[in-house]
């Protein structure tokens, strides 16, 4: 079954491992489950899944650590999982380079939609969803210029002073938003819904955080905050 999505979890309670396991199983997915974060970087490096569900709060070494050391070597997309919304957890996982995150107890359905949500943001399918969606490009080819900065939007690379820039495809999504409408606001709500796929109301720290990340890659000047509306690229 080599066309099936493989998901690597990482979960120290062997009851929610377990049944979390069976759950995403019966969606067609792939699933190798481990019980701490040094087992679950080995999994990582010997099977180069296609997603990782990391638990914050993991023994040997942490979820967020571990996350860092998988985004050292891979792009390969990243949810945590927290206990508490509020945890400055939530935080420190998307600074590790996470692209969502869900908050423990969670619903099944809604896991396995947001699993798909990020797999499609990064043209993978996803489990027994595989054949239900493609991918379009938010924006159109060839490059864009602003300042120093070059976004070719169909290599989807993208230089600073000649210099490559290595973005995550949720930092490439994001920049392609904001490079599609230069000098626009986009509100937190519509980024969510463009660049994370939610068709709900989401954690706006999501956005913030990615936001943060990308200033850091090229520049910090270049994405505006628009206070009580959003954000905008300046043209």
């Amino acid at each position: 079954m080599a066309d099936q999505t493989h998901v690597l979890f990482v979960e120290d309670d062997d009851v929610i491992r377990e049944a979390t396991q069976l759950a995403l199983e019966r969606d067609g997915f792939v699933v190798t489950a481990m019980p701490d974060g040094l087992s679950g970087l080995e999994a990582f490096r010997a099977d180069r899944p296609d997603i990782a569900l990391l638990d914050v709060m993991v023994p040997g070494l942490d979820g967020v650590s571990l996350c860092r050391r998988i985004r050292d070597e891979s792009t390969v997309p990243v949810i945590m999982l927290s206990a508490r919304a509020d945890s400055i957890d939530v935080v420190l996982g998307l600074e590790a380079g996470a692209d969502d995150y869900v908050t423990k107890p969670f619903d099944g359905a809604v896991l396995v939609a947001r699993i798909r949500a990020v797999l499609r943001r990064f043209g993978h399918a996803s489990g027994s969803d595989r054949t239900a969606d493609s991918e379009a490009a938010p924006v159109g080819g060839g490059v864009l210029t602003f300042g120093d900065l070059e976004i070719d939007t169909e290599g989807m690379e993208v230089l600073r002073a000649g210099q490559p820039v290595a973005l995550t495809p949720t930092e490439m999504r994001l920049l392609l938003e904001f490079s599609s409408a230069p000098g626009t606001v986009l509100s937190r709500d519509k980024l969510l819904e463009r660049v994370w796929d939610y068709g709900w109301g989401g954690d706006t720290r999501v956005v913030d955080v990615h936001v943060q990340r990308l200033r850091t890659k090229i520049g910090q000047d270049r994405i505006e905050t628009v206070r009580g509306f959003g954000y905008k690229l300046k043209a």
